[in-house]
């Protein structure tokens, strides 16, 4: 805690200004519209890690990301997405983290304005009745001084009044001046009176203006404090989000670092092989070959059912009368 520097410098010479206490009083208020504004802050970006977790999370359980990749690398992606959503599940809680801390910072502004009010109402009225009491004091001096010259006056009056022979004139020269001198007598008293009460009200109000002032700078210690702190921390739950975030992305590295491209591979092949024998070399065939029938290389062997034999070579020629016959049944008239 420093030394009280607010009670040192804000005076004015001018017994009715209030500028120091205005100066301090318009400070207090920034400092309260700071605290306000970072608090808006704080909720605007526990909105925007809320909204991010949300997003985030729905990435991760909507979103396909190599859903038909299988074996080491399948157990990775899996790590993968489980860990992505725990980072988003980790920045909902941030958002969460976030809006108690501006919930702290509303509460903090709300106790300060009321401390201070309790103090802003005492100089209230303070300053009222100092302005009252110079005001009074003030129309004194003015009375004062014109009951001065009005005794000034008469006793003029009665010098000039010397020579006359009228004693009439003369007694009531006497008594305006008699009557003069009572009343400036009167009116010293309550201009001293007012003067004195001015004093007093002077030195009451100076009495409260350093009490406001050490309370005010008091108030804005705790301010400072508070708000830095406020903000220290801040800047530490976003630094421990990075660090949580980093450690569930290096499960991810050492998943990866788990992954076999040869394990993956040979279990692709294990899984999915059609063959270990290629197709033999495509032979050319002549139309006219007699192995045009052959069965092409590359084919499977079997009955071929689709195609006819060769025809029968005729026993008897086209003159032959049986050439005609079939089973005994012949076409040609006899």
């Amino acid at each position: 805690m420093t030394r009280s520097l607010f009670k040192g410098n804000f005076w004015s010479a001018d017994i009715l200004s209030t500028v120091g206490y205005d100066s301090i009083i318009q400070h207090l208020n920034n400092g309260r519209k700071n605290c306000k504004e970072f608090e808006e802050f704080l909720k605007e970006r526990a909105a925007v890690e809320e909204r991010y977790g949300k997003d985030l999370l729905s990435l991760s359980r909507k979103k396909p990301c190599g859903q038909s990749e299988t074996n080491t690398l399948k157990r990775a992606l899996e790590v993968f997405k489980q860990q992505v959503d725990s980072v988003a599940q980790c920045h909902i809680q941030l958002a969460q983290s976030l809006r108690e801390e501006a919930r702290k910072m509303e509460e903090f502004r709300e106790k300060q304005k009321l401390q201070r009010k309790k103090t802003e109402l005492v100089m209230d009225a303070v300053h009222k009745q100092k302005s009252l009491q110079f005001k009074k004091t003030m129309d004194a001096k003015k009375n004062y001084e014109q009951k001065c010259r009005d005794k000034d006056e008469a006793e003029q009056a009665v010098s000039r009044s010397a020579n006359l022979v009228n004693p009439k004139q003369q007694e009531k020269l006497f008594v305006k001046l008699a009557t003069s001198k009572t009343a400036v007598e009167d009116s010293d008293k309550a201009y001293m009176l007012h003067v004195s009460t001015l004093d007093k009200v002077r030195e009451e109000w100076q009495s409260e203006h350093i009490k406001a002032c050490e309370a005010f700078e008091a108030q804005e210690c705790e301010r400072i404090n508070f708000f830095r702190n406020a903000l220290w921390l801040h800047v530490n739950q976003l630094s421990q989000q990075c660090v949580t975030s980093d450690e569930m992305y290096e499960q991810v590295r050492k998943s990866l670092e788990m992954c076999s491209i040869q394990k993956d591979i040979e279990y692709f092949v294990n899984q999915r092989k059609t063959g270990q024998i290629p197709p033999a070399p495509i032979m050319y065939e002549n139309f006219y070959s007699p192995q045009k029938n052959a069965v092409p290389p590359g084919k499977a062997t079997g009955p071929n059912l689709a195609r006819r034999g060769p025809l029968p070579i005729p026993k008897t020629s086209p003159d032959d009368p049986d050439y005609s016959l079939v089973d005994d049944y012949s076409l040609l008239y006899q």
